[in-house]
């Protein structure tokens, strides 16, 4: 399945039915009257998050929804069939923006939350509504009122808990296979990964989800390489690790040139806690390994005080599961100081509700 992160598509709800005018007539029956029933009201346009999708690659296909207009009134009173909704199923995590890509109109984080993007319109009453003592006999009966359009952006940002960044070739793809499931493109030339990568990693009795993000290049702010297109999925990440090449003379200049990039990007990225893996450790001696770790650390620790560097080997699997272990400790850190605004969240809408 292809991946797609972003897609433009047309959303209108549907029309509100006609009202009728209508008389009854009926033997035996010595005065008749109004009895022209109203429209239906139209269907709305609405999006559902779902836990098995993670991509959007069905809406470069299917690019406008509409939804079903109300059915008309008609006589005896009966009031017209509302029209049918337009359902859009999109993965967890997805934002709708507005036409501009900047308005930020719903962020869908929960499986099974549902937002009504547009409201079908209200049917037009018949014939029956204008009946008063002064007017027995009406002839008037309105239109429907029309359905909401407009042009949307959809959005995704995958949710995870760890997001993997580096250079090309830093070893990210190879880390991820050897730690999941996942069976990412593994080879000895740059930009293999195309697009992000999940995989479940477990590690003493705890399960935490990982996303590659294709490599970042110096200049990628301005759009070289990929860009940062795909950075947008580390705004849910807890924690960053950044693997860097111990195999390349200049480790600090690579460490730098991707901090560079991650600051440029902005919103709250550079901020979140980090871990720096020195990587393919099995090609370096024991002096070559304390010496970049210590030159990265330095470099870390002025970029971010926080940062931790840890030597590993993706391919020989040394020191692996002190990295998992290290970023099990930030991910329950991360999940346990979330808990306490989505519980407080849950209250407000508890209390608006019963209001």
């Amino acid at each position: 399945m292809k991946f797609l992160d972003q897609a433009k598509i047309f959303v209108k709800s549907g029309d509100g039915g006609a009202g009728c005018v209508g008389f009854r007539r009926e033997k035996y029956i010595e005065y008749g009257g109004p009895d022209g029933g109203d429209g239906g009201r139209g269907g709305d346009v609405i999006v559902v998050a779902r836990q098995n999708l993670n991509t959007l690659i069905d809406y470069r296909y299917q690019q406008h929804f509409k939804a079903q207009t109300g059915g008309h009134g008609s006589g005896q009173n009966r009031t017209g069939a509302k029209g049918k909704d337009a359902v859009m199923v999109v993965p967890v995590g997805t934002q709708i923006m507005a036409e501009d890509n900047e308005t930020l109109i719903a962020d869908l984080t929960k499986p099974g939350e549902t937002f009504v993007l547009c409201r079908g319109g209200d049917g037009g009453f018949g014939n029956t509504h204008y009946k008063s003592s002064t007017n027995q006999a009406p002839r008037r009966a309105d239109p429907g009122w029309p359905g909401e359009e407009r042009w949307i952006w959809l959005r995704l940002k995958l949710i995870a808990d760890i997001g993997l960044v580096g250079l090309p070739n830093a070893g990210k793809s190879t880390f991820l296979a050897a730690t999941s499931s996942a069976r990412p493109k593994i080879a000895d030339y740059p930009f293999t990964t195309l697009k992000p990568q999940l995989g479940v990693v477990r590690v003493d009795e705890q399960e935490f989800v990982v996303a590659d993000l294709p490599g970042l290049i110096e200049g990628a702010a301005e759009g070289r390489g990929l860009g940062h297109r795909f950075l947008g999925h580390l705004e849910r990440c807890g924690v960053v690790l950044h693997l860097i090449d111990g195999t390349q003379d200049d480790v600090v200049g690579a460490y730098k040139t991707i901090r560079s990039e991650l600051e440029s990007y902005g919103h709250g990225i550079a901020e979140k806690p980090e871990i720096v893996g020195l990587n393919k450790c099995d090609a370096l001696d024991a002096d070559a390994i304390k010496k970049k770790r210590a030159s990265l650390q330095r470099a870390a620790r002025r970029r971010s005080p926080g940062a931790k560097v840890m030597a590993l080997s993706g391919v020989s699997g040394h020191g692996v599961q002190d990295v998992l272990r290290a970023l099990a400790e930030h991910v329950r850190a991360h999940r346990a100081a979330s808990a306490p605004a989505k519980a407080d969240a849950s209250e407000d809408e508890a209390a608006g509700a019963a209001a």
